[in-house]
């Protein structure tokens, strides 16, 4: 047994002390740490202690054990028979990972609302999206876009398992389900029916605002179009809501509680409050004056995750019923985890623990051992701590088994999509498995900023100083990133992280199916 100390000074923001800040983070972003005196006056602000503490938390090693055995039971081996998405870069599958192949940036000015005054100007905005042929014209012009991402990546996935209206009609739906979930929920309606309450009156309050405003309503509302009668609920766990899907997806088919599952997240929070929430935060890159090179994973110049949007589903189903009915099969899910950093409502932990045991466990529950892990689809948000916290938790789980392992950042391109971000990346896993190619993590080399001048005057330096390195990584980071440019790459088994403010930690596995 193994005891790690953990601690934390029990700093939320704003929290002061004597005047002072505590702790080793302002927000998400690093800073010096400060040695405080204690004091015996009360501290001000949002504060949950007023003096660091300090817990050790015990960790049992794992005894060495044989090589552990994947699932063969059809009826609990769970397979993905369908994708669904909508993103900014559209919403056609092939459209959005050829995209990310070439390395382009999504990032760019908001023009959804005036955001002028905003500190932080640029995002991930999703623009010229069309639901026709999936939502009726009526409920479109009511729904928030929240709900509207939902739907449509949910039916287009559905259609890709081909599952639309006339084959779902002869099957039992009772053993469908659907789990959509969101971080931030229906923030347009929730932001209107506020607005509308302080300006007007609560008479003039939408009889829309509670129902499109909830966390449930894209599960819901999913079910109510298709007649889907399984297992239906949300879930939202910030930024590791699709991974929280598909981990309780997995186990409904897996305890025989249904067949199909439609499962994701979706998000658009790409507005007033929204950003000006994660502004607040103190969240955000603030690289106006060039947002396509905002999101820089690992690069020792982040300054924060720049926000996205959209939505990513997958259909799982049991292998037993994806075979009778005869359903394209395009990967399988081995198996995931999820943790609790117990530590702070935003910072990571320092010591990795609960990433690096939700990795360990996710492995466990796969029946995957580390050295076939040879990719990694990161969370990578291209916040300071963040950044390193997980990448130390990946060298901890795979140790020394990471020559042939390449790990990439899709937030880089697309911006964080938050509660949507663990389904558009698990298609770009899915994508990865299914072509052998890797999208590049972009932003990731410093001489691109440059003129063809600077370019050479730059590299005579690197080339006499004996130090030409064209990458800014930080040192710590020493697996291949897949930096600026696409990679061959075939993947045998891959993970997908995802981790969300309250220290909310997921990881999910797949890998291509094989009989």
């Amino acid at each position: 047994m193994a005891a790690v100390t953990s601690c934390s000074s029990g700093v939320l923001f704003g929290a002061r002390e004597n005047g002072a800040f505590l702790g080793q983070f302002d927000g998400l972003r690093q800073v010096e740490k400060m040695h405080m005196p204690l004091a015996s006056t009360k501290p001000h602000g949002l504060v949950s202690t007023s003096a660091p503490r300090c817990r050790t938390i015990k960790a049992m090693v794992s005894p060495a054990v044989s090589a552990p055995k994947r699932e063969t039971d059809p009826k609990k081996r769970t397979v993905i028979t369908g994708q669904g998405l909508v993103s900014v870069f559209g919403s056609d599958i092939d459209t959005f990972y050829n995209r990310l192949l070439e390395g382009e940036s999504g990032i760019t000015l908001i023009d959804r609302f005036d955001a002028s005054s905003f500190s932080v100007r640029f995002a991930g905005q999703i623009r010229d999206f069309s639901s026709k042929g999936y939502i009726d014209g009526k409920n479109d012009r009511r729904l928030d876009d929240c709900w509207r991402y939902g739907i449509v990546a949910g039916k287009r996935a559905l259609e890709d398992a081909n599952l639309g209206p006339e084959a779902l009609e002869s099957m039992d739906k009772t053993r469908i389900g659907c789990i959509v979930g969101t971080g931030m929920g229906g923030l347009t309606a929730f932001s209107a029916g506020v607005e509308s309450l302080v300006q007007k009156g609560y008479k003039k309050i939408s009889p829309f605002f509670i129902p499109y405003s909830i966390t449930n309503m894209g599960s819901a509302l999913l079910a109510i179009d298709t007649g889907l009668m399984g297992p239906n609920y949300s879930i939202s766990t910030a930024c590791a809501t699709a991974n929280y899907c598909f981990y309780a997806a997995a186990n409904h088919i897996r305890r025989g509680e249904a067949d199909i599952m439609v499962v994701g997240g979706t998000e658009a929070a790409v507005m007033p409050v929204g950003v000006g929430g994660f502004i607040a935060c103190r969240a955000l890159s603030q690289r106006n004056d060039e947002p396509h090179r905002a999101s820089r994973p690992w690069d020792k110049n982040r300054d924060g995750f720049v926000m996205g949007e959209g939505a990513g589903v997958l259909v799982m189903e049991s292998l037993e019923s994806a075979l009778k009915r005869g359903a394209p099969i395009i990967a399988e899910y081995l198996g995931g985890a999820v943790t609790c950093d117990a530590h702070h409502m935003t910072d990571p932990r320092s010591d990795g623990l609960g990433v690096s045991s939700c990795i360990t466990k996710s492995l466990d529950d796969a029946g995957v051992s580390p050295e076939e892990v040879n990719y990694v689809n990161a969370h990578a948000t291209s916040t300071l701590a963040g950044d390193l916290a997980e990448f130390n938790a990946i060298k901890k789980v795979f140790g020394k088994n990471t020559s042939e392992m390449k790990i990439n950042g899709t937030k880089s391109m697309i911006g964080h999509g938050l509660g949507a971000a663990g389904g558009l990346e698990a298609i770009a896993t899915i994508k990865a498995i299914n072509t052998g190619w890797l999208h590049p993590t972009i932003n990731q080399d410093v001489l691109n900023h440059y003129s063809s001048f600077h370019f050479f005057i730059i590299v005579f330096y690197l080339i006499f100083s004996n130090a030409f390195d064209l990458q800014d990584l930080e040192p710590a980071v020493t697996i291949d990133t897949v930096p600026n440019v696409k990679k061959k790459h075939e993947v045998n088994v891959a993970i997908s992280n995802s981790f969300g403010f309250g220290g909310h930690n997921s990881v999910v596995v797949f890998a291509a199916y094989n009989p």
